[in-house]
């Protein structure tokens, strides 16, 4: 695992637990597994997948009922991450403030994280 002892990988709000605990209950999933892709103009998008079995390599962060996994290769990029639920006039979602994230699209769907060697010395920090 790439995080550090006895810290959770990322934090979740109210509103996220809310969401993702219902989702969870609505079909019987574990949970969801949280990722990063190469896609969008700045070169990264999250991804977000059902979970019906937890794989051993991922991180299991669980808070108040809801369960989110974090996939291997995005364990480094998401870390000190908080996830969030909003609702708005026009659009409802998930929104992740990541403090390992360099440049945002103006769509707020694709990102650039920092350099590898950056997020290493900031983590050891």
């Amino acid at each position: 695992m790439f995080g550090i002892p006895g810290k959770q990988a990322v934090t979740m709000t109210p509103a996220a637990i809310a969401q993702i605990a219902k989702l969870m209950a609505k079909d019987g999933h574990e949970g969801l597994r949280i990722g990063v892709k190469k896609g969008g103009c700045a070169g990264m998008e999250y991804t977000m997948d059902y979970v019906s079995e937890v794989d051993p390599l991922d991180e299991v962060v669980e808070q108040d009922g809801a369960r989110v996994m974090i996939a291997p290769m995005a364990q480094m990029f998401l870390f000190g991450t908080e996830i969030d639920y909003e609702v708005s006039l026009l659009e409802a979602g998930f929104k992740f403030r990541n403090p390992n994230v360099a440049d945002a699209c103006g769509c707020g769907e694709s990102i650039k994280f920092k350099d590898v060697e950056e997020l290493a010395a900031e983590r050891d920090a």
